[in-house]
């Protein structure tokens, strides 16, 4: 991708600051809307997805068509691609959206003081919000219908790769939003496709006020580093299974293998599997065959290497890797205790599961392992906004502020204080 010339570069910028200027002030008259008009405009949304579910394929045809001469591979294209089916079940997840509660004007907390004076926490809209992501353009409508329901105007910066194809998703919605109370501005594509464009949205603090990385290590650390904006970071999953010693081994080996190959190109994927030394002769060849069968390289340690000729040896980078496919790292550790440090210096704080039989077990592995979700005799892929009954979600928190594991409708807002009194002055 080419750097975009000073000229070019400072006319980018402009149309920038125009599409975040707008956004600022419709976020002013997104905020007080109820829950109604904002139900209403992403039916409007929905309608308007379904119906021109065509111009969406057409437009994503020269995205697919360009990823394919330069090379990409099939499995990003799947990702990238859009049928009239595809685009069909994006706009169920828009109705679906609006079928969720509302969570502004939410009481958080409220209670009266002692000399009169009422005091509450209601929920409030984060503001702008801009999201910046790869690949997906589905993640275009979902981002923008989870930012309106929730009262947030929606800055989009997709990759490149989908230019077409968001321009003509962000195109719809805005058509739709013209017929409702929501304004159109309220959901807007970041113009330009140069790093240059993303290193505006950035930049854009007082304009902008959080930003969602949703993608790969490369992109979420390049986002941290380099935003002055606030961020909440997601995604990344090296996530462990922890086969405990009194573990039941036939539900560990269940476990284990949906967690790994049910989907293995996503965060709450496994990546990692750590064996108590006390079961490994027991359990170790039975996953190994296992996991062979379902076309899965295991990366080892020299004990776990022991037990079959197909393990590779685990590098240091093998225990921090996000695979992201048929790959596990696979680990025999003497205790609980040792199973929980590897997870704490390598894992990325995403999901660690724990098979066991054993309460006390369980409970010290849940207060020792300091990641966004633990599972107990479950698999990681439960860690989802859908599978924990939030309807949807905007990505996975994997820091520790504001918001922490699935983000669903209520950590897309903020708080603030109303304090109603009858005259009260302070002494």
């Amino acid at each position: 991708m080419s750097e975009p010339s000073n000229e070019a570069s400072t006319a980018e910028r402009d149309a920038f600051l125009r599409v975040a200027e707008f956004g600022r002030a419709a976020s002013a008259e997104l905020a007080p809307l109820p829950r109604a008009a904002k139900d209403a405009a992403l039916h409007a949304i929905a309608d308007a997805l379904a119906a021109r579910a065509d111009e969406v394929v057409k437009a994503n045809a020269v995205d697919v068509a360009r990823a394919r001469e330069a090379g990409t591979s099939e499995a990003m294209i799947d990702r990238l691609a859009l049928s009239r089916e595809r685009v069909e079940a994006v706009a169920a997840a828009v109705r679906n959206v609006a079928s969720l509660p509302d969570p502004v004007g939410e009481t958080v907390r409220g209670y009266v003081l002692p000399n009169g004076l009422s005091v509450q926490q209601v929920r409030v809209p984060l503001g702008v919000v801009g999201i910046i992501y790869e690949g997906r353009p589905n993640v275009t409508v979902d981002a923008a219908a989870l930012c309106l329901k929730s009262g947030n105007v929606a800055l989009l910066r997709g990759s490149s790769s989908a230019f077409e194809s968001n321009t003509a998703l962000v195109g719809i919605m805005q058509d739709a939003l013209r017929a409702t109370d929501v304004p159109e501005d309220a959901v807007q594509l970041v113009p330009g496709t140069s790093r240059e464009s993303v290193r505006h949205l950035m930049r854009a603090r007082g304009l902008v006020d959080v930003l969602i990385p949703r993608g790969g290590a490369s992109l979420i650390d390049s986002v941290v580093q380099e935003s002055t904006v606030p961020v909440i970071e997601t995604g990344v999953g090296n996530c462990s299974v922890y086969v405990d010693e009194s573990a039941d081994l036939d539900m560990a080996l269940a476990i284990l293998v949906n967690a790994k190959t049910q989907r293995p190109s996503v965060c709450n994927a496994a990546e990692t599997v750590l064996i108590h030394a006390n079961v490994a002769d027991r359990f170790l060849p039975r996953a190994l065959a296992a996991l062979k069968e379902r076309g899965v390289t295991v990366h080892g340690d020299a004990l776990v290497r022991a037990y079959s000729p197909d393990v590779v040896a685990a590098t240091e980078d093998d225990w921090y890797a996000e695979y992201l496919s048929l790959d596990i790292a696979a680990r025999v550790v003497p205790s609980l205790d040792e199973a929980v440090a590897h997870i704490r210096r390598f894992g990325s704080g995403h999901t660690e599961a724990i098979i066991t039989d054993s309460q006390p077990a369980a409970k010290r592995f849940v207060a020792l392992v300091d990641s966004a979700a633990v599972m107990v005799n479950a698999s990681t892929r439960f860690t989802d906004g859908e599978e924990f009954g939030f309807g949807a979600e905007i990505g996975i928190s994997t820091q520790k502020l504001h918001a922490r594991g699935p983000m669903g409708l209520p950590e897309l807002t903020s708080t603030k204080y109303v304090v109603t009194g009858e005259g009260h002055t302070r002494g």
